[in-house]
């Protein structure tokens, strides 16, 4: 590990009951080692507030509802920061595994980081949850039999989100792409769904990620003249380039701005009176119903009263299928064979209802097209969205055989 990254890092335990025993297909007497959870994240930088300190709290959650009142094996919670940089993740990856004993690696926001990260944890036949990534790729050329793609992904969002733009009208795009794997997947994915809707992507320019500055990239935007500007970037870069574009009357002007990613954080830093009316797709909110609910207050109630984001969500139930799946598989350490056993189990949690995985590793649920409420609208904290449309999962993710998934028997 990198010696800015070892500061970072930090542990904590959580052992599921005194005198922790084996998973009960294993002899009771015989002790076995903890199973040990890595949570790489982003604590520092543009995606700490979707991820970070709350998909850590997410994983323990995760871990407590699944250890309450049984006997099982201790599992041992670790994190750090992976600086979204590609070779800090591999180099804490690969530190984990071979010297910690870390069987599965979760959350991993940035696709540069997670396809990096993937590679590791493949070679050592260990598991990724890859809750917090959106790059298509990881279930495509880049898919793994040791990886599960849970959350969203760049088809998913693509498909939901400019098919309903165009559907409304809005034919001609112009897209500001994050410079990075997500922006490159989204962007294609994004070209090809306007294009197949029967709408044209006019022009385009990428920018830095975790850039303070979009002045010349808006300006671009504007004087195409498109009726769309997509933005294709997330988090911090998502919350900047809103703000710039309504300072610059970009919206006032008659374009309209379209977030391909935006998450319940970014809406709730940048305010209902600048992003009121913008639609999107996403894969879970809060408010969708009872269990939504009830799970979203105990999250709140440890985080400072913040709500939960899409993709701590997800790190909450990649972790917990992946926990009944490891007893399943009556605790092996064979990476590849949990995956197996993931992909094999039905999965039904509280925030994300019953679903399933496919063979290329894309978790399958419903995703939404929401729209974010007028300030008037709003009842009370954090209640933000309109739900518009439930996009079944049949519709919403990547047909199997366009992914070009190695796994995938032709």
């Amino acid at each position: 590990m990198s010696t800015n990254n070892k500061g970072l890092r930090r542990r904590s335990v959580l052992a599921s009951a005194i005198g922790a025993l084996c998973l009960s297909t294993v002899g009771a007497q015989a002790q076995q080692a903890p199973l040990k959870i890595g949570v790489l994240t982003d604590l520092s930088s543009l995606y700490a507030d979707v991820t970070g300190n709350g998909s850590i709290s997410a994983v323990q959650m995760a871990i407590e509802d699944f250890t309450a009142g049984r006997k099982i094996r201790p599992i041992e919670v670790i994190s750090a920061d992976h600086l979204n940089k590609a070779d800090v993740a591999a180099a804490t990856a690969r530190e984990w595994i071979d010297r910690d004993g870390v069987d599965v690696i979760v959350d991993v926001p940035n696709s540069a980081v997670a396809l990096a990260v993937g590679n590791i944890v493949r070679d050592k036949n260990k598991v990724m949850l890859a809750s917090g990534p959106s790059s298509s790729d990881l279930t495509g050329k880049s898919c793994s039999p040791n990886t599960i793609h849970w959350t969203y992904d760049t088809y998913s969002l693509a498909t939901g989100t400019a098919s309903a733009v165009v559907q409304s009208g809005g034919k001609s795009w112009f897209t500001l792409t994050a410079d990075y794997a997500f922006g490159h997947a989204m962007e294609q994915d994004v070209k090809n769904v306007v294009t197949k809707m029967g709408g044209q992507v006019v022009g385009g320019v990428r920018t830095p990620l975790n850039t303070q500055d979009f002045a010349s990239f808006l300006l671009q935007a504007q004087a195409s003249k498109a009726q769309v500007i997509g933005l294709i970037n997330a988090g911090g870069d998502t919350i900047n380039s809103i703000k710039q574009a309504v300072e610059f009357g970009i919206t006032s002007g008659g374009q309209r701005l379209v977030a391909t990613v935006l998450y319940i954080n970014d809406v709730h830093a940048l305010g209902l009176p600048v992003v009121q009316g913008l639609q999107f797709t996403e894969a879970f909110y809060w408010d969708l119903n009872d269990q939504t609910r009830a799970w979203s207050k105990r999250f709140a109630d440890r985080n400072g009263g913040r709500r939960p984001s899409a993709l701590q969500a997800g790190a909450y139930a990649s972790v917990l299928h992946y926990l009944r799946a490891t007893e399943a598989a009556e605790g092996s350490a064979d990476g590849k064979a949990v995956v197996e056993k993931m992909k094999a189990l039905p999965t039904d949690d509280p925030l994300f209802g019953k679903g399933s995985i496919r063979i290329d590793g894309r978790k399958l649920h419903d995703m939404y097209l929401f729209e974010v409420k007028k300030p008037e609208e709003s009842k009370q904290p954090w209640d933000y969205y309109h739900v518009r449309k439930v996009i079944p999962a049949a519709q919403v993710w990547r047909p199997l055989e366009e992914g070009g998934c190695s796994l995938v028997k032709s």
